[in-house]
């Protein structure tokens, strides 16, 4: 199957042929077609599939081909992140960009002089988070009476946040009428619990997770002793003269400024990102990560889902992730564009549960490593052994 399948108006297969998109993924063969029909979807697949394409096209050949002139928004995208909302909106200009249709972004942390402005003319897409569009709407500023068309992306992660009743109430200000889009990482029975308030007789689209997958991914572990030790395993990976660029992912926002001071302090081009910056020095910090201006980003999940640049080498799980789910979106920050890449974790003693969690998630053990010198205690090292073997208990 190719994009031509789904007989998209000139003006966006110009734009799939300059971004250079050949065939589509799975998600994307799976939604269009039926969003085209102009049908309630929940859609489940993992980072890194196209899921936003999967959305956006099929929403930009809808409004093209409705010619009703109102003052919008007609397309309501909601996201729980500024980083990802920022994400959809550079994907929907560069598929929107042979066309005139009108996009806006409003997240925490603008100015609301310069997002009333945008709201000021008429609009066909609306981007935005949850608390900046409700506290709009409550302003008055926005209206959704003309919305045909509402998505919400990455709904598991909205539901973590505590974002739902944001939307049970931005839902509430619509019409009612309009074309509901979750799209989520993961399908849980909170999501279809969601789902089912939100959406009407959906058609439910599951793409499993690439388990085996990131196939690109060359995926170990390290088990360490205590942080001194994750330090030192850290810094010699650093020095790797393959690596271009890497994320670090911290369990917490004061973990991730402690570690980029200490790592800029030893000479490392490194920046932190994380939810107590302002929107301001984010969205600088990601710009210059782009650049490669940064070499090493240290960030807690607020970026493992909203950070989209194809040249990292390297993702270092510094501290594991809580949630299986989020070591897949983690590590899938690498290894992107069908090019090669390195996920490495610390294992410290209090990780096993998280570990087992990943593992069984994933269907496949992380195969674990040593770094001659630097090795754990011997009890770990046996464990490191014995995990070789396919056997033995946690050592701690």
């Amino acid at each position: 199957m190719s994009f031509e399948t789904f007989n998209f108006t000139a003006a966006i297969n110009k734009a799939i042929t300059e971004s250079g998109y050949k065939d589509p993924t799975e998600i994307q063969k799976k939604s269009i077609p039926e969003i085209l029909l102009n049908k309630h979807i929940l859609a489940s697949a993992q980072t890194g599939t196209g899921k936003t394409a999967a959305f956006v096209l099929p929403i930009l050949e809808l409004l093209l081909q409705d010619k009703n002139k109102v003052r919008g928004p007609r397309v309501l995208i909601v996201s729980p992140t500024r980083e990802l909302a920022n994400q959809i909106t550079d994907s929907v200009k560069k598929y929107a960009r042979y066309t005139n249709i009108n996009t806006a972004t409003v997240v925490g942390g603008m100015s609301y002089k310069l997002q009333n402005k945008l709201l000021s003319k008429p609009l066909d897409i609306l981007i935005a988070t949850p608390g900046r569009l409700l506290d709009l709407f409550k302003q008055g500023k926005i209206k959704f009476k003309d919305t045909k068309i509402m998505v919400l992306d990455e709904a598991d992660k909205m539901l973590d946040m505590g974002f739902v009743p944001d939307i049970r109430k931005i839902f509430n200000a619509t019409t009612k009428q309009q074309q509901m889009l979750m799209f989520s990482a993961t399908l849980d029975n909170s999501v279809s619990k969601i789902a089912s308030e939100f959406l009407t007789n959906p058609l439910t689209i599951s793409i499993k997770p690439d388990t085996k997958g990131h196939s690109n991914i060359q995926q170990s572990l390290y088990y360490v002793d205590n942080q001194l030790h994750k330090q030192n395993l850290l810094k010699h990976f650093l020095a790797d003269t393959n690596l271009n660029q890497a994320i670090i992912f911290t369990a917490t926002k004061r973990q991730a400024d402690k570690l980029t001071d200490d790592l800029y302090h030893s000479d490392f081009k490194t920046a932190a990102l994380h939810g107590d910056m302002s929107q301001g020095s984010r969205t600088k910090t990601i710009n210059r990560f782009k650049r490669n201006e940064i070499k090493v980003l240290v960030a807690t999940d607020l970026a493992s889902r909203g950070i989209d640049v194809k040249d990292i080498t390297h993702v270092f799980n510094y501290d594991m992730p809580r949630f299986a789910e989020d070591y897949i979106h983690r590590i899938g920050r690498t290894g992107r564009a069908n090019k090669k890449g390195l996920a490495l974790s610390f294992v410290s003693p209090t990780d096993r549960e998280h570990l087992r969690k990943i593992e069984r998630f994933t269907g496949m053990k992380i195969e674990a490593k040593v770094i001659p010198g630097m090795e754990p205690t011997k009890g770990a090292s046996e464990h490191a052994e014995k995990k070789k073997r396919g056997g033995g208990r946690w050592p701690f």
